[in-house]
């Protein structure tokens, strides 16, 4: 059921009043005084809450028109490189020889685990670490190519979250609830500032076109947020935008004959609701629609890409090629105004495939290569084309592992500790921030939990936390919750 539908009121009086379908039938004395009383109460809660600073620019109407931040941004767009499933940090970002040495022996101590029967004893990496850069920052032989650009990333050793399982961690680390339902970072910042192209969405999303990782659409939700702000999947293959264009089967004159009463009835019914800042998000979305035949197809054509270009993303490399295209389209999008763009990783070895229960030596093997590439490809792009000051690149999964065995050769679950990094718009180059124990399950420096993370990349884009809100359900809602949650920008990771 649509947001709409559950909040529409209740029609009163007589049950089958005669009128025409197009034009709204007088209202009752009843209806007249509620609708007075909630059309004073609104004006009055707006006016309260914008005085306070407490809504975005444009908190009703809704629009996509681009809007100034609250204060002078670092950055202007994100690019977010999603890992389902959980990557392993003491496998690829987190070197802990302490655990190699104790390899076979019993953790010291019982460790909170998500799966039953684990045997609590410490598994060394079977990957080698060496240092890279000037930075000396040491990164898994399984990601070459993102280690050739560690003098540019900011990376975060001392992550944690609050959840252990895949849909709620995820659903935290876009949205900050465990719950399905709550706007995705992606919408607040639509939200908040709009789009710099009004012919395309402000929050696309880039899958796999094979299929969904876990949580599907619900991971790029808008929640009660207008529609318009909820996440636009764009396809990698094929067709760029789903069900944009008709079927072949639809004339054209009938395409257009259903376009037009479609106009008509969109600006009856408005005419009859007037400042129904829903109804007018719906339109636009149509309306957006309709520009976007035309410009995306154009954005996302990377045959205007050079050859180097190309091969640069792995395009010419079967293993490469999907996620590597997934980031080049990335780039082209925020270049061309698009404010958030999500990524998510190839569906192999599994539709999460960072989850390593089991033979976590071959499944790293198997996804690393396939988004290296990519990754490393648009750090590159970014820098070479002096974007990388004003786009934000975030790597990271829902969680990270655990540094004991689960059965003979896989790791766990684990929310106490992951590792991430992020790259561009302001956030400091060649750094390692935090630190974990000496077999990595848990921070010992500087933690940095999900909602701080947040908070520090709306601050980059020239947003408060706690000034960004919206009322809900008679509270004022955040992407980050602070009065809970304590969050707080880190000051620390940023130039």
């Amino acid at each position: 059921m649509r947001d709409e539908d559950r909040t529409r009121k209740p029609e009163h009086g007589n049950l089958k009043p005669k009128f025409n379908m197009l034009t709204k039938p007088p209202a009752t004395r009843r209806q007249f005084l509620e609708q007075l009383g909630a059309g004073f109460g609104t004006i009055a809660l707006s006016s309260l809450l914008q005085s306070e600073g407490l809504l975005a620019a444009n908190a009703g109407p809704y629009t996509l028109q681009p809007r100034p931040p609250q204060s002078r941004p670092r950055a202007k767009a994100i690019i977010q490189l999603f890992q389902n499933g959980g990557v392993s940090q003491m496998d690829v970002f987190d070197p802990k020889p302490e655990l190699t040495h104790q390899n076979g022996k019993p953790h010291p101590e019982e460790l909170e685990t998500f799966q039953l029967g684990n045997k609590n004893i410490l598994m060394g990496s079977p990957f080698r670490f060496s240092r890279y850069g000037e930075s000396g920052m040491e990164l898994s032989e399984l990601i070459p190519q993102i280690a050739s650009v560690a003098d540019e990333l900011c990376l975060i050793r001392s992550m944690y979250t609050f959840h252990n399982n895949h849909p709620q961690g995820i659903h935290l680390f876009q949205s900050g609830r465990i719950f399905p339902g709550f706007p995705a970072i992606g919408s607040w910042i639509g939200y908040a500032l709009g789009s710099e192209n009004q012919n395309l969405p402000c929050y696309v999303v880039l899958r796999d076109p094979a299929g969904y990782n876990t949580s599907g659409k619900m991971v790029w939700d808008n929640g009660w947020l207008p529609d318009m702000y909820a996440g636009t999947e764009f396809s990698s293959s094929g067709t760029p935008v789903h069900h944009l264009h008709p079927p072949d089967s639809v004339l054209p004159i009938a395409r257009r004959r259903n376009l037009e009463l479609l106009d008509e009835l969109n600006r009856q019914h408005g005419e009859n609701h007037q400042g129904d800042f829903e109804l007018e998000a719906r339109i636009q979305n149509y309306e957006m629609a309709a520009r976007m035949q035309m410009e995306a197809a154009k954005v996302l054509d990377v045959s205007r890409e050079t050859p180097a270009t190309q091969a640069l993303y792995g395009l010419d490399n079967e293993i490469t090629a999907g996620y590597g295209m997934r980031c080049l389209l990335a780039r082209r999008l925020v270049e061309a105004g698009v404010r958030f763009v999500q990524i998510f990783p190839p569906l192999q070895p599994s539709f999460q495939p960072w989850d390593n229960h089991s033979a976590i030596e071959d499944g790293l093997k198997t996804i690393c290569p396939r988004v290296d590439t990519g990754s490393a490809a648009l750090i590159q792009d970014l820098k070479a084309r002096g974007m990388l000051d004003d786009v934000i690149v975030v790597w990271s999964g829902e969680f990270g592992r655990l540094p004991i065995t689960e059965g003979a050769d896989g790791r766990d679950h684990n929310r106490n500790a992951f590792s991430l990094f992020v790259a561009g718009g302001g956030f400091r180059p060649g750094m390692i921030y935090g630190a974990t124990d000496e077999f990595g399950y848990k921070g010992v420096e500087n933690r940095v939990s999900i909602h701080d993370l947040n908070a520090t990349l709306l601050h980059q884009l020239g947003l408060d936390h706690k000034r960004l809100a919206y009322p809900h359900s008679g509270r004022m809602e955040r992407l980050t919750d602070p009065e809970v949650t304590g969050a707080k920008v880190v000051t620390d990771v940023l130039v």
